[in-house]
């Protein structure tokens, strides 16, 4: 096995959410991280895993990466009007790799976490990874880019690493490591906690319908919409560049009608 700097990795995991019954689970992009965790683990000795979820309060959920290979989860309780990142800033001094999804699947998922811990950590923060090796002082990351391109970025230890969702998750659920782990509660002082005043920080509004896009229905076949991808041919339109403004909105107006877009 290879030797390596690296003796602790937290991962850090959230509470996810069904995306058809909306029940709650495990996060599929922090299970991801956990396997990414998983197999430095078994390339490399010496390495330890802590899992670690801050939240108000204990999710049955949470268990459930109990099952996916997790000895045990640290629950660092938090109340609802304080921030969290004080709680992980506090826990996370001592670890030379920290792993987590690129966002939440349910709460304010805004996906701001790992870059505003990185920060309070003064640690690098490589976002969208699919995989890594560990090195003597570095770790190497396949990090995702768009269109199919990879890269691969080599960072100085300690570093934060945020995993991309289409990461690769060799995790099995197995009921009898469940039963076998423990969660581990963590009480973190609220007097250290900077609080988080929703009503000063956000601002909550209805959702506004969006303004529905005026298109005339295509009455052209299969065959001219093919050639018309291929071949520059007159839609038929009409340019209106003289008259006032009024002759002008009826020549939209007109059109609109003709194609029963407007009711009136």
């Amino acid at each position: 096995m290879n030797q390596t700097v690296i003796k602790r990795i937290a991962v850090l995991v959230s509470i996810g959410r069904h995306p058809v019954s909306g029940v709650p689970r495990y996060s599929r992009n922090d299970a991801a991280a956990l396997s990414m965790a998983s197999q430095l683990a078994q390339r490399a000795a010496g390495i330890s895993i802590d899992v670690i979820h801050a939240a108000d309060s204990d999710n049955p959920a949470l268990s459930e990466y109990l099952a996916l290979g997790a000895a045990s989860v640290t629950l660092i309780e938090t109340t609802v009007s304080h921030d969290v990142l004080p709680a992980l800033q506090a826990q996370l001094q001592a670890y030379e790799l920290v792993l987590c999804g690129s966002r939440a699947e349910s709460g304010a998922g805004s996906g701001m976490l790992p870059y505003l811990l990185a920060a309070r950590l003064n640690l690098p923060l490589l976002a969208g990874v699919i995989a890594v090796t560990a090195g003597k002082e570095t770790v190497v990351a396949q990090q995702y880019l768009p269109k199919g391109r990879r890269r691969e970025v080599a960072l100085q230890l300690p570093a934060l690493l945020a995993v991309h969702p289409l990461a690769s998750n060799s995790l099995r659920y197995a009921y009898a490591r469940l039963c076998r782990g423990q969660i581990r509660k963590q009480i973190f002082a609220t007097h250290e906690a900077a609080v988080c005043d929703s009503a000063q920080t956000w601002t909550v509004d209805t959702v506004k319908a969006a303004p529905r896009k005026l298109a005339a229905p295509e009455k052209r076949s299969g065959h001219a919409r093919m050639q018309a991808a291929t071949v520059t041919e007159s839609r038929g339109g009409k340019v209106v560049q003289d008259g006032s403004a009024a002759d002008k909105a009826k020549v939209v107006l007109s059109y609109l009608r003709e194609h029963h877009l407007v009711e009136y």
